[in-house]
């Protein structure tokens, strides 16, 4: 029982950071029709701005509020990063979605190589709070902090964004948005500002995962948040593009069945299920659990 209690909620922990990253994925693509494949830059941006604020900037640091103010540095950066992405390289770029693809991928491999020629290539030690690197006892299981911290931050987030779209004016235009574009702009509402906005929210979700994972995985590196964003765009495409609630729902199927896979079969094994799910999904129910299928 202890070693099913483990892997449920560590996969459960899994399941958190691939729901932080998805959700603005998500979002974008649901509104701007973009797929971004720059997004893992944004977690990249987020965990290393966490990690030399933690360093530079006064009152942060490794250990409580400092920590913190720390994490919350990572988060503007990545929103702000992602803001200005929308406005200078995808919103002349809307409708044309070959050069979309086109420049987000050279924007992440140049993001990658810059962070590589800043602050090297090999892995840095990411300052964790202290209490992070603990467990609490559920039951007979010995849960690690850094997979409970997760979870919570990624309900606490979907609980926020959910809240957001269906109880402000910003989030009706941006829902409104996702079901009928034309339709929008038909009524003089100035869909771009939205978009610019979805670009913000989904880069500070971003952020917050590469700065939670720095702790989850206990260091940071150049190329962490492209590993992250494969199983990122899986979760989405899973979940029904431009549904938050379907990435959650896709989020937490992927995060269990790859982490008791791995325990159970041998080492990757859970990624090629994980891979197997997608096609069975894409086959069975193309627009995915919570996706409006498409009709002619």
């Amino acid at each position: 029982m202890s070693t099913l209690i483990l892997l449920t909620l560590t996969g459960l922990g899994l399941a958190a950071l691939y729901f932080l990253v998805a959700s603005g994925l998500s979002l974008v693509f649901g509104l701007a029709d973009v797929l971004n494949f720059a997004h893992g830059l944004f977690l990249s941006v987020g965990a290393y701005a966490t990690w030399w604020a933690a360093d530079h900037m006064p009152g942060a640091g490794p250990t409580g509020l400092g920590f913190v103010l720390a994490a919350a540095f990572g988060v503007v950066a990545g929103a702000a990063v992602a803001a200005l992405v929308e406005l200078v390289l995808i919103r002349p770029l809307y409708s044309r979605t070959i050069e979309q693809v086109l420049v987000t991928v050279g924007l992440s491999l140049a993001g990658v190589a810059l962070l590589q020629a800043t602050w090297g290539a090999d892995p840095r030690p990411f300052p964790r709070p202290s209490w992070t690197r603990g467990v609490t006892a559920i039951g007979d299981a010995h849960i690690p902090n850094a997979s409970l911290l997760l979870v919570l931050a990624a309900a606490a987030v979907l609980a926020l964004l959910l809240l957001f779209l269906r109880f402000t004016r910003v989030g009706l235009v941006i829902r409104a948005g996702v079901e009928n574009r034309e339709m929008v702009t038909a009524l003089g509402i100035d869909v771009r500002k939205a978009f610019t906005l979805v670009f913000a929210i989904g880069g500070a979700a971003a952020a917050l995962a590469g700065a939670l994972g720095g702790v989850y995985f206990g260091s940071v590196s150049p190329a962490q948040g492209g590993s992250l964003l494969i199983f990122a765009f899986i979760v989405v495409v899973i979940g029904g593009m431009g549904s938050v609630v379907g990435s959650a729902y896709a989020a937490v199927a992927v995060g269990l069945l790859q982490q008791f896979v791995n325990y159970y079969g041998t080492a990757g094994l859970g990624d090629i299920c994980v891979v197997a799910l997608l096609a069975i999904v894409l086959l069975v129910r193309p627009q995915g659990i919570a996706g409006r299928a498409v009709t002619a």
